[in-house]
């Protein structure tokens, strides 16, 4: 595989984000909506595979499960969490010149920061940031609430699970979208992509431009 260049944003959240690039950033989270969440353990290093909320001011929210293995050890590390968009295998033959070789188009944000433990309040909380963000998405189907639950049975499944808050440090996306080849090389290789059904990460390379 050919490691063409790939444009990464300011590497710390104090560095200048512009305001358009942040939002997107914003709207990667929310969009895809869950997250691996690495960190170092007495056990070694382990990660948990959980939906996340931003808070939109700088910090990111998420929940494990008492028996997860990260539960106990997390709120006194740093972790690291990784969103992974699109991506997508590009044939050297969709380009339509000459001398190429196979390679791999992405987009990815990795988030570094301190992690807190939530109390319950917040945890409940969190639950229904993470229960409206994503039944918004299924309208107009009417959004689930958990006043819909018995609310014994909701209480015992929040004992079950443990909130915990980021407070993001770093962020690092990255975009490898081809941005190295002409518009109309990139264009024919989205063409391909879209054929083959692999319209997000088609649409990101039309979007994205040159860098």
């Amino acid at each position: 595989m050919h490691p063409d260049p790939a444009f990464r944003w300011p590497k710390s959240a104090n560095d200048h984000h512009d305001a358009d690039e942040r939002a997107a950033l914003e709207a990667m989270i929310a969009n895809i909506g869950f997250a691996m969440v690495f960190a170092e353990t007495p056990d070694g290093p382990r990660v948990a595979h959980v939906p996340v909320f931003s808070t939109g001011d700088g910090a990111l929210q998420f929940h494990l499960s008492r028996g997860n293995g990260l539960t106990k050890h997390i709120a006194t590390n740093k972790a690291l969490c990784v969103i992974n968009g699109p991506d997508a295998y590009i044939s050297p033959d969709w380009y339509g010149v000459d001398d190429q070789v196979p390679t791999w188009n992405y987009l990815t944000l990795e988030l570094e920061g301190t992690v807190r433990q939530m109390e319950r309040e917040g945890l409940i909380s969190l639950l229904d940031d993470l229960a409206a963000q994503n039944e918004a998405k299924l309208l107009p189907k009417t959004p689930w609430h958990r006043n819909k639950m018995d609310a014994q049975k909701y209480d015992k499944m929040v004992d079950a699970i443990v909130g915990f808050e980021m407070e993001i440090m770093a962020w690092r996306p990255t975009a490898k979208l081809s941005q190295n080849k002409p518009q109309a090389v990139r264009e024919r290789a989205a063409a391909e992509l879209d054929s083959v059904g692999r319209r997000a990460i088609a649409h990101m390379m039309r979007e994205f431009g040159e860098k």
